[in-house]
C-alpha cells in the first residue's frame, strides 16, 4: 500500500510540473488517503502483533 502512495506521489509531481493542475490535485489526494490508511493499518497491525507475542 505504500508504494501504492508512493507512485501516486510521483504521478502528482511529474503532472505538476508539466502543467497538469487538475491531474496532480486529484494524485495527491489519493497518495495522501492511501498513506494515512498505511500508518492507521500499520499501527493496528503493531499493536495487535504485540498482544500476541
Amino acid at each position: 500500500m505504500l508504494s501504492w502512495a508512493l507512485t501516486f506521489l510521483i504521478i502528482a509531481i511529474i503532472a505538476g510540473v508539466l502543467g497538469f493542475g487538475g491531474i496532480a490535485g486529484a494524485a495527491t489526494s489519493i497518495a495522501k488517503i492511501l498513506f494515512v490508511l498505511f500508518l492507521v493499518l500499520f499501527v493496528i497491525s503493531f499493536f495487535v502483533g504485540r498482544r500476541r507475542g
